[in-house]
């Protein structure tokens, strides 16, 4: 049986024939919305810079990036969520210092894997965090806060936004780094926290650079030192930790952007490229500063490597404190 010419197909036309759907799709990527999950409500540092970084990327894409707020359990809820979307580009994550670094050292069911379920796209930012003091406090620099506590161990006071957070752990380290001992008080949220410091019913605290800049540019509490290695651009007055007590001593807060694992090298180029783009312009990088913190462009191979050692560095913190969330 012959033929005919209208079925006919000459043999090279077959692996056109063959090829993925996905790979036609992809090339057209984004034809609908990108859904960015931050793991915070409104408001937070993470989801304020996410929301500035979304709109600029909304208007390079021919499709809008809509923020989603998954607040409670820790972000775990909403790191799980990410991590299970479908590898396609059209849902990401902010994964933040806690998600991130910390979460896999103190959540004993932890519901994602930090290194594993992630496609690690690129840091967004660094958010220093310092030592804060009320006024009566009787120092002014970290080497008095460090003789406070070794005179009366366990006896200072100091806030924290929360156990296992950011400022939580930065202050654990500290510790450990100086030989002292803090009564650690923790609050649900650096707000409530900083109100107590502002009444005086704490004398010290761990807090963001992004919450403590207004107290401090009020003149209502005193900055003693940052965490990060060097010093914070919004307070280039203020020393660090490791120049003045503590040799080495380096915390970060941070925010990132994340896909789940499987997606496309492609794709992650495509997101990184333009995400370092609005990153660089140098009126983002101003608001950012404005905001407390610094913006962080650079390669998918590199924002891996720095929450790989994040992860390595709370894990111990976490071991040598204690430290242990339930949920």
């Amino acid at each position: 049986m012959s033929v005919t010419r209208r079925t006919a197909l000459p043999l090279f036309a077959l692996p056109a024939l063959l090829r993925p759907a996905p790979a036609r799709a992809q090339a057209a990527w984004p034809d609908r919305p990108v859904k960015i999950i931050v793991p915070f409500p409104p408001g937070q540092a993470a989801d304020t810079l996410t929301r500035l970084y979304a709109e600029q990327l909304s208007q390079r894409w021919p499709q809008r990036v809509i923020v989603e707020n998954r607040g409670g359990g820790a972000g775990a809820p909403a790191l799980e969520a990410g991590a299970r979307a479908a590898p396609d580009g059209y849902t990401l994550t902010a994964g933040t210092s806690g998600t991130l670094g910390v979460n896999p050292s103190v959540l004993p069911r932890i519901p994602y894997d930090a290194e594993r379920d992630f496609a690690f796209i690129g840091n967004v930012a660094i958010l220093p965090l310092l030592i804060v003091a009320h006024p009566s406090f009787p120092g002014r620099d970290a080497q008095a806060v460090v003789a406070a506590a070794k005179a009366r161990p366990g006896g200072v006071d100091l806030a924290t936004a929360g156990p296992a957070s950011s400022q939580h752990m930065s202050a654990e380290l500290f510790a450990h780094m100086t030989g002292t001992k803090f009564n650690m008080v923790h609050y649900r949220g650096s707000g409530p926290a900083m109100a107590d410091l502002l009444a005086g019913v704490v004398p010290l605290m761990f807090d963001s650079v992004t919450s403590a800049l207004p107290q401090i540019q009020a003149g209502k509490v005193i900055p003693i030192a940052v965490t990060t290695p060097t010093r914070a651009p919004q307070l280039p007055a203020v020393p660090t930790i490791a120049e003045t007590v503590a040799p080495g001593y380096g915390a970060y807060g941070w925010t990132g952007l994340v896909g789940p694992a499987g997606l496309p090298a492609e794709l992650v180029a495509k997101i990184n490229g333009d995400l370092n783009a609005v990153l660089r312009e140098p009126a983002m990088q101003q608001r950012f500063l404005d905001l407390g913190g610094t913006a962080a462009p650079g390669t998918p191979e590199a924002f891996a490597e720095f929450v790989r050692r994040e992860i390595a560095q709370w894990r111990e913190v976490a071991r040598i404190a204690n430290v242990r969330l339930e949920g």
